[in-house]
């Protein structure tokens, strides 16, 4: 697990590759990867948008953008967290991912920036 805070925003992601949606003889490897989002400050906040950076080992870096996360832009209270798993395919079965969730304060309206922190994947047999 890898863990980012920013302006009291907790974010945490975990990731699991997964040999059934995969085929490695067409280069297709996919990875699943859960991310918990925790309100940590003292203000209300809405997720807004997310951008995402994706760097596989033998492509170019693609970039995601776009409105809320799995269809959703979720309110956090302080203190309540939000769960979501999202998926990536790479070609190479090595990568990783960065990016950031634009955030706002509900109460004024205040836009802030927080860091989705890098992580890898990585098929498991290729780590031998």
């Amino acid at each position: 697990m890898v863990t980012e805070i920013t302006e009291g925003v907790k974010v945490s992601v975990i990731t699991e590759y997964q040999p059934e949606y995969s085929n490695p003889k067409q280069m297709h490897f996919v990875f699943t990867y859960k991310i918990t989002i925790e309100n940590c400050g003292d203000n209300t906040i809405q997720l807004l948008r997310r951008h995402w950076y994706i760097h596989d080992l033998n492509t170019q870096v693609r970039e995601v953008e776009g409105e809320g996360v799995v269809g959703q832009q979720p309110i956090l209270e302080p203190g309540e967290t939000h769960q979501y798993v999202s998926g990536c395919n790479l070609r190479s079965g090595v990568g990783k991912m960065l990016g950031s969730y634009l955030m706002e304060k509900v109460l004024d309206g205040k836009k802030f920036q927080v860091k989705i922190p890098e992580f890898t994947m990585v098929v498991p047999y290729k780590l031998n």
